[in-house]
């Protein structure tokens, strides 16, 4: 609830109003405590105030429990007691419903929400495929050849032709980019694969989301309150993470310097927060870290969302100023541990001892330390934070798609586009390859066939000329003979009989082979 333009978040028992300063309200924060103790009112809390101040919001519906922000609040018994129990009435406290925008990256329960492959980066891809050192260093070369290749990756197709692509010449791209495996990027192949049969794919695509459609307001100037439904998502850790990281990390790409403001631009709730750093290698935690550190000059707040703040790397939780720790349970010595490292985590409060009343502390109840006008951490608090102003609780699918279809954003992002990228290239390509493979071989064989045809020609040539020569020497040795045969016959007349039979035979034969030797 805003109140002399601060967030006042909770009162302590003596009746003092705890605020959060929303020029400090950029430098991050913690909403920490087990399940059942509050967290998600408290988000809840903030999330409105932000909204009241003109200040978008993004957050992530985990349990389907934030949808109801679309609707105003229900009056309740209980809910009369707290208003009481606050001074709410005379600090103008009503139900209100807050302009919201739902998103969904499998486009079921919100508008669809996608960005492109190129976009998500090999390092955050390859922690959604859950691939090893490798894979990931395979990654990273098959997205540098795309871009010097200017081969755009869109969706999982394109990713799946430019893999295949490059493990099809990896000799050709080895002199350039190194070593390049086959069977690993078969290996990645089939993660891919596998991420499309459990309908992830949808995420990657066209239009791609522009992150300045999270900067609306409704009516009245309130902040839009964007919400991701995670229901499904929730059950893919790493996509959950790793999409917020990406979007955390597009805010912070794209939005410019603005030092410090009056209010944020916009705040960024993470819900589920230890998602984000499990498994997660040194090089993504540092990227996180640095993300953490330097948004807050784009004007955007970032507040984890998580049951413990061991779940928050130190150096990433040494950047949350104002922290919202509820009720932790220590049954175990290392749980009994994690809530003395969280209550040494506040600035002490002489009047209270932080770690036995973490321990104490019942439903909605929190300790609380927000950053000063001085920028310096505030003593520790315990309070009772406020209620919600708008609808705790789900909503009915009809409102849900009424709200969805509604927006101004639904038709700008419903229908998916395909656009001319690395897929429909590298097919045309392969067409291409092909042609000229098969007009290869039609030139050999038209080639092959035309040797065959001159070998047949000159052969046939050949037989022709023999042929043209026998007949030749044909009718030469039968004229030889013939002459012979009759100067032979002159000659034995004089021989008489006997003579001119020997001598025409003779004649003949000696006509015959000297005239056929000249004929050969």
């Amino acid at each position: 609830m805003v109140k002399e333009q601060k967030i006042w978040v909770a009162t302590t028992e003596s009746g003092e109003q705890i605020s959060l300063l929303p020029k400090l309200a950029n430098r991050h924060g913690l909403i920490a405590g087990a399940t059942g103790t509050g967290k998600t009112i408290t988000l809840k809390v903030l999330a409105e105030s932000f909204s009241d101040l003109g200040v978008p919001v993004f957050l992530a519906d985990v349990k389907g429990d934030l949808a109801g922000m679309v609707r105003p609040g229900e009056d309740s018994e209980d809910m009369q007691k707290r208003i009481e129990k606050f001074g709410l009435r005379e600090a103008g406290f009503s139900y209100t419903a807050y302009p919201s925008c739902f998103w969904d990256i499998y486009g079921k329960k919100g508008i669809q929400l996608r960005t492109t492959i190129s976009e998500m980066g090999p390092l955050l891809l390859s922690r959604i495929l859950n691939l090893n050192d490798l894979q990931t260093d395979l990654m990273s070369i098959v997205f540098k050849i795309a871009d010097d290749q200017s081969l755009l990756l869109i969706d999982t197709k394109d990713l799946k032709s430019m893999l295949n692509y490059v493990s099809e010449n990896h000799a050709e791209f080895e002199v350039d980019y190194g070593k390049i495996s086959p069977v690993s990027i078969s290996a990645i192949v089939r993660a891919v694969v596998a991420l499309e049969m459990e309908g992830a794919d949808q995420f990657f695509g066209e239009p791609a989301l522009n992150v300045t459609d999270l900067f609306a307001t409704g009516e009245g100037g309130k902040g839009m309150i964007n919400i991701l439904d995670s229901q499904s998502l929730i059950s893919n850790g790493r996509l959950y993470s790793t999409f917020l990281l990406w979007l955390m990390s597009e805010l912070f790409e794209d939005l410019p310097e603005v030092g410090d403001r009056e209010k944020p631009k916009m705040v960024f709730f993470f819900d589920e927060a230890h998602l984000l750093f499990e498994d997660a290698p040194k090089e993504l935690v540092d990227k996180i870290e640095q993300v953490v550190k330097l948004i807050r000059s784009k004007g955007v707040g970032i507040y984890f969302v998580t049951q413990n703040p061991r779940d928050i790397p130190d150096g990433v939780l040494a950047q949350l100023g104002n922290k919202i720790q509820h009720g932790l349970h220590a049954y175990t010595p290392a749980e009994q541990k994690a809530v003395k490292a969280a209550a040494e985590g506040f600035r002490e409060n002489p009047a209270l001892d932080t770690y036995e009343t973490l321990l104490a502390l019942g439903t909605g109840e929190a300790l609380i330390s927000f950053l000063e006008e001085s920028g310096a951490p505030g003593i520790v608090q315990k309070v009772n934070v406020l209620p919600p102003q708008s609808k705790m609780g789900s909503i009915d699918e009809s409102l849900r798609d009424s709200v969805i279809k509604d927006a101004m954003l639904y038709t700008r992002y419903a229908k998916a586009v395909d656009p001319d990228s690395a897929y429909e290239f590298l097919q045309r390509k392969g067409l291409e390859a092909e042609k000229a493979k098969e007009q290869e071989a039609a030139d050999k064989e038209a080639a092959k066939q035309a040797a065959k045809d001159e070998a047949a020609k000159k052969k046939a040539e050949e037989a022709d000329a023999r042929a043209k020569k026998r007949a030749a020497k044909s009718v030469t040795t039968t004229v030889a003979g013939t002459v012979g045969r009759e100067v032979g016959k002159q000659v034995g007349k004089k021989f008489g009989s006997f003579g001119k039979t020997l001598g025409g035979n003779l004649g003949a034969s000696l006509g015959r082979n000297i005239l056929g030797t000249l004929f050969k």
